[in-house]
């Protein structure tokens, strides 16, 4: 204790200053809108939701491997969708019904835009913050509640819904008559999704603002950095589609609660029971969820297009060839990508010239990406690459990138598509365009910025340790999918009890083999970033010889992100020698500039 001049008694020290440290950090982490704060924890939460997904992912495989392995400690957590802890087929649905909402809202989407866009947009555009820092907060929080209300599916009577990712009515749309987890578990799921959808349009707003009014003098449109050009354009698409997902959930929710009929048709019998709906269309909710569904496909990917477009040079040590083509492409497929969502709509019934009228697009939207790999394999054309983890994330990207582009060409024309849309040939394409590609994507992504994020570097040795097992690995999970769809093995079954589906389970076997190691080899990647955290070797403020802005301030960057006002002189593709020896040219460096800050500089 203490005492003042008049004789009063103070608190001691710790007494007082606890409170105030609670309050900081409410302030900071639960109140506090720096961008920097809210992009490394959306990063988090992207983290919880992928090992999530993993975690459910792995359940999956064992069950299609050994459908009837039994699992105690399965039938404590999940009494009624694992009875003597075998899988029912039912809980396989649910299982595959939050790891594909979980992989393409909460990972896919969050980790590249909602994370490291909202971290780097400012900073790449030599912006103190967001254009509207509240609602970068807001939107963080009400990602959280809707990921929360997903989860907390697993903890409602009836478990999770069985009506996949996707949702399709009458399924999702008439309650408990369905099947297990049709009751308040599709209502929480499509509250969730109502809610996602929400902090989306949020982001997608401050996303454009903060582009289009925020940007450090000297930044025209023509010197911005690729990967702030994809995000504006996947902000834009943000804030097409999921209005349009919005209303569609409200119009199921309102099917489930309130007797309306948007979905549900007349005359419909499920278990027995006739359904007191009148006049309601199921593929509306298709047209209304693909018109959506297939812009979310490059709202996942475009961001990493970005990435791998920034990243890449940076370890290449030369600029990137036809960097406004890039530009170009993005934005033709930000259009291209409106026009195309009937492809998933060619076995429904769909009219045939339809289906013609959206194949054709669907092959138009190719060329764009088939010109972005061209671009980045011209890149490498006589590049000095330095092959650190984040530059072999890049060339791997590229490299499933390419190889789940052209198994697209096949689904684009309705005939083949009539065969293959059920098998395993569509999951292993999905996964390879829209999943490996963009989570290869977010690793080069991590493993590049980390240090401005963190002010740390990660381990190369871990980095090295967690690329090849990865790389190899996602190959022997998916590029056997593509057989088992040529040989008709359907998807979404949750045992292979037919007779030509037995000849197939050795192969399940081997996949689920592969699954489990190479997911087990994310564990490496998660010591390796919070081990570095907290011990790795202290970053330098422009460790990789980068150009964008980012890299011109501290590591990592302080809170208003610059000391004094940037100036920008160049576009951020200025690589090449320079007359004090160096090979970059930062944006904010003037011309004529003869010697690199002591912060700066290459590390080899």
């Amino acid at each position: 204790m203490t005492e003042d001049v008049a004789g009063s008694r103070n608190v001691p020290v710790e007494c007082e200053t606890a409170p105030h440290e609670t309050i900081n950090l409410l302030r900071k982490y639960v109140f506090g809108a720096d961008h920097k704060t809210i992009g490394r924890q959306y990063f988090i939460l992207a983290l919880v939701a992928v090992f999530t997904a993993i975690a459910l992912s792995w359940l999956m495989r064992l069950h299609l491997a050994w459908p009837m392995a039994r699992l105690p400690w399965l039938a404590k957590i999940a009494p009624n969708g694992a009875p003597s802890g075998i899988m029912t087929p039912e809980y396989y649905l649910s299982l595959l019904t939050i790891h594909g909402t979980i992989m393409v809202f909460f990972v896919l989407t969050t980790a590249p835009i909602a994370g490291f866009g909202t971290f780097f947009l400012p900073l790449q555009v030599g912006a103190p913050e967001m254009a509207f820092p509240s609602l970068s907060r807001l939107g963080f929080w009400i990602t959280c509640a809707s990921f929360g209300v997903l989860m907390s599916t697993f903890f409602v009577s009836d478990g999770p819904p069985i009506s996949g990712w996707t949702a399709y009515p009458p399924l999702s749309a008439l309650g408990s008559d369905s099947g297990p987890g049709e009751a308040l578990g599709q209502t929480l799921w499509t509250i969730s999704l109502g809610l996602f959808c929400i902090a989306q349009v949020l982001s997608a707003i401050n996303f454009i603002t903060t582009t289009l009014d925020l940007r450090a003098k000297g930044m025209t449109l023509a010197r911005l950095p690729i990967t702030v050009w994809t995000w504006f354009v996947t902000a834009v698409m943000m804030l097409i589609g999921f209005p349009v997902l919005f209303a569609a959930a409200l119009m199921l929710l309102l099917d489930r609660l309130a007797g309306t009929s948007f979905f549900v048709p007349a005359g419909l019998v499920v278990s027995d029971a006739l359904q007191k709906h009148v006049g309601g269309e199921p593929l509306l909710w298709q047209h209304l969820f693909w018109f959506f569904g297939h812009p979310e496909v490059y709202i996942a990917i475009l961001p990493a297009v970005g990435i791998i477009s920034l990243v890449l040079p940076a370890f290449a040590r030369k600029p990137l060839l036809g960097q406004h083509t890039m530009t170009g492409c993005t934005i033709a497929i930000g259009i291209l990508s409106f026009l195309v969502w009937g492809h998933h709509m060619f076995v429904s019934g769909m009219n045939p010239f339809s289906a013609m009228a959206f194949s054709l697009p669907t092959l138009i939207i190719t060329l764009p990406s088939a010109i972005a790999g061209l671009l980045w394999i011209g890149t490498l054309y006589g590049a000095k690459m330095r092959f650190r983890t984040a530059g072999l994330f890049c060339l791997a990207f590229i490299s499933v990138f390419v190889t789940g582009g052209l198994s697209g060409f096949f689904l684009a024309q309705p005939s083949i598509d009539s065969y293959l849309h059920a098998t395993y040939f569509v999951v292993a394409h999905f996964h390879f365009v829209m999943g490996v590609a963009a989570i290869f994507g977010i690793f080069a992504a991590t493993y590049f910025w980390f240090p401005k994020m963190f002010g740390r570097m990660m381990s190369e040795r871990l980095g090295q340790l967690h690329f090849w097992p990865t790389f190899l690995g996602v190959h022997c999970i998916f590029m056997p999918m593509y057989f088992l769809g040529f040989v008709g093995n359907v998807r979404r079954y949750a045992q292979f009890s037919d007779d030509y589906l037995l000849p197939l389970v050795p192969v399940h076997k081997f996949i689920t083999v592969a699954a489990l190691v190479t997911g087990a080899f994310q564990l490496v990647f998660l010591w390796n970033l919070m081990w570095s955290a907290v011990r790795g070797e202290r970053a330098a403020d422009n460790p990789w010889g980068a150009t964008t802005l980012e890299w011109s301030t501290a590591s990592p960057p302080p809170a208003r992100n610059f000391d004094a006002p940037v100036m920008v002189y160049r576009d951020a593709n200025a690589y090449g020698p320079t007359d004090d020896g160096r090979d970059f040219w930062a944006q904010s460096e003037p011309t004529g500039a003869s010697a690199v800050s002591a912060r700066g500089g290459g590390r080899e």
